[in-house]
C-alpha cells in the first residue's frame, strides 16, 4: 500500500468553506477512484493560516496514476483551489505503508 500526502494552506477565514469543499468534492473524488483504500482531510489552524493535509491510501502506483495522471508525484488541483490556497505545492509525497 502507498500513502500519498498533499499539503495546502488557506487564510484562516476561508478554512471552513475550503474544508466543506474538500468534504463535498475532493474526498468523494479520491474515494471513487478504483484502488483507493481511504482518504482523509487533516486540518489545523495556526494563527491566521489554516493547514490542510490530504492523506490518501492506494493499493498501487497504477491506482494513483488513474487519479493523478502519468507523473504520480504531481499534485492534483480542483477548479476552486485558486480561490482559497495561498500557494500550490507542485508535488505530493508518497510513502510505502508497512503493516505488522
Amino acid at each position: 500500500m502507498i500513502a500519498r500526502i498533499w499539503h495546502g494552506r488557506t487564510p484562516a477565514g476561508k478554512s471552513g468553506a475550503y474544508l466543506e469543499l474538500m468534504r463535498e468534492v475532493a474526498l468523494p473524488d479520491y474515494r471513487s477512484t478504483p484502488g483507493n483504500r481511504g482518504a482523509y482531510v487533516l486540518h489545523r489552524l495556526e494563527g491566521e493560516v489554516a493547514h490542510f493535509e490530504m492523506l490518501t491510501f492506494w493499493e498501487s502506483e497504477e491506482a494513483i496514476r488513474a487519479f493523478a495522471g502519468d507523473d504520480v508525484t504531481v499534485a492534483k488541483y480542483y477548479d476552486f483551489d485558486d480561490d482559497f490556497l495561498l500557494e500550490k505545492a507542485p508535488r505530493a509525497i508518497h510513502h510505502d505503508v508497512y503493516d505488522t
